[in-house]
């Protein structure tokens, strides 16, 4: 659990108190100078503000359980290849791969799925007429618009529409109810108390099953006291194992309330990034996943050196600013000498220092662009990670680096920008996540009579397996199924 007290002297907290306690607690929290932000009662918990030295002593207090700090949860899926602006519709390799086009979803209307992400763009072609309802837990936007587009691309898994364009979700028809809880503006971050108050508002809004394409590494007693409480509601909360690569857990994933997805390419191996463990559960499709995104969510870059266009990747956080300069050689970037680009577009070889690193270097010595190349084949995709920069920052080739380095001191301009594109292809368990929640809702739709717990073990049970026979740590029991899941269901009954 995360240490409580560090930071500030005035710190936000999340309090669990015993129950019938809340009214002590708050009266507590009022006389140490404090005041309650969130009110999350259901739970027997407050997110609270208030001085350092008076959190201390409260946590002291009999009618509390505990007092800690808030801990980060993110959105774990990234941007893959770029797909197009509208286009003829399309059906994703994953929907047949999880069976989804052999089953009917014709009576999924009585199912409602709650999406805890980042919102949703409700006028996306693809997705308006969904029926869907929201609640906003940030400070940007409303709950359907959608800053980060993560939530978006979730939401196309699962429901985008059989119609003339875009792709196909898993529940095509526009009869799934869905519910979004928005926790994410664009920076793709938010608390865990955050998480637990949009977990307990899926609850109150009807969901039978809630997605969370998100998590992180620090386990948490106010997300455990929410998944404990929905799942005795009946409910089956599906979240992403993690995009780590290793036997790390990550939560909500890791709680035993909540159904942990792994991820899968197309060739149904398990993707590298993808954690393992004991916690994993089942795996779906997450590499190159094709679905929704809002218009000019995604970025693109161009460069032009010496009159002649290279082919650039944007660096993920890269501001949308254009700039043109000499092209200068910056070498690995690893120190900053002002004044020493002054106007210049900085060539910086990859190595030795973060990305991140060697834009704020090549930009505290004067530069107005940064361009990384590879130190090794294929492209650059990199990322300044929080790292806040002002100047356009792209990568490039290896290739494409030695061919500049023969052009110093011509004129470079590059650019980043937004795209019109309103499909695009991620990776992630993030991705892997909806295929999982989407097929629970589109089978326990046929089934309503089957509780979650019943549910969960039919689809298990079910599961196509992977890797080693047997349930294991990359692919837990294998891979979701949901026409085989309605026949196990339909030949031996609820959860047999």
């Amino acid at each position: 659990m995360s240490s409580a007290f560090a930071g500030k002297d005035e710190v936000q907290l999340i309090v669990g108190h015993k129950a019938n306690g809340g009214g002590v607690v708050r009266a507590e929290v009022s006389r140490g100078g404090g005041r309650v932000v969130a009110d999350l009662s259901e739970i027997d918990a407050l997110v609270v503000t208030m001085p350092r030295g008076a959190a201390k002593a409260l946590a002291a207090h009999a009618k509390v359980d505990f007092v800690d700090a808030p801990v980060q949860r993110h959105v774990l899926g990234t941007r893959g290849v770029r797909a197009a602006g509208s286009q003829a519709q399309v059906q994703p390799y994953g929907i047949a791969m999880v069976q989804a086009d052999q089953l009917s979803d014709a009576q999924s209307g009585n199912r409602r799925l709650c999406i805890v992400d980042s919102g949703v763009d409700g006028r996306h072609e693809d997705l308006a007429g969904v029926p869907m309802t929201g609640e906003n837990f940030t400070k940007s936007g409303a709950w359907n618009t959608d800053e980060n587009s993560h939530g978006t691309h979730v939401a196309g898994t699962i429901a985008a529409l059989n119609n003339s364009v875009g792709v196909l979700g898993v529940a095509p028809s526009g009869r799934l109810g869905l519910h979004i809880a928005k926790v994410f503006d664009a920076s793709g971050s938010a608390s865990d108390a955050v998480i637990a108050r949009a977990m307990l508002n899926c609850g109150r809004n009807g969901a039978n099953v809630i997605s969370m394409s998100l998590g992180g590494s620090v386990g948490s007693r106010v997300e455990a006291r929410a998944v404990a409480r929905l799942a005795k509601q009946g409910i089956l909360l599906v979240a992403a194992a993690g995009n780590d690569g290793d036997n790390t857990v990550s939560y909500p994933a890791g709680f035993p309330e909540v159904v942990s997805v792994a991820a899968v390419d197309s060739n149904k191996l398990v993707a590298d990034f993808s954690q393992f463990n004991a916690d994993v559960e089942i795996a779906a499709p997450g590499v190159g996943v094709l679905s929704t995104v809002p218009a000019f969510s995604q970025t693109g870059a161009s460069l032009n050196v010496g009159g002649s266009a290279v082919t650039v990747q944007a660096m993920d956080g890269s501001p949308r600013v254009g700039a043109s300069g000499a092209l200068a050689d910056f070498g690995l970037g690893d120190a900053a000498t002002p004044g020493s680009m002054s106007g210049k577009v900085c060539l910086i070889q990859r190595g030795s220092i973060s990305f991140a690193e060697k834009v704020v270097n090549c930009q505290n010595s004067g530069g107005v662009g940064a361009v990384v190349y590879n130190n090794t084949t294929g492209e650059l995709a990199g990322t300044l990670g929080e790292t806040v920069t002002a100047i356009p920052s792209v990568g490039a080739t290896q290739a494409d680096g030695a061919a500049m380095l023969g052009q110093l001191g011509q004129s470079a301009s590059v650019a980043v920008f937004g795209l019109p594109d309103l499909y695009a292809a991620y990776n992630g368990t993030s991705m892997a996540t909806p295929h999982v929640s989407a097929v629970a809702a589109l089978v326990w739709s046929l089934h309503p009579g089957c509780t979650a717990p019943q549910l969960r073990a039919s689809l298990n049970k079910s599961a196509a397996d992977l890797g080693a026979v047997g349930r294991d740590d990359h692919y837990g029991n294998g891979l979701v199924q949901a026409k085989a899941a309605h026949d196990r269901i339909a030949s031996l009954g609820c959860g047999n």
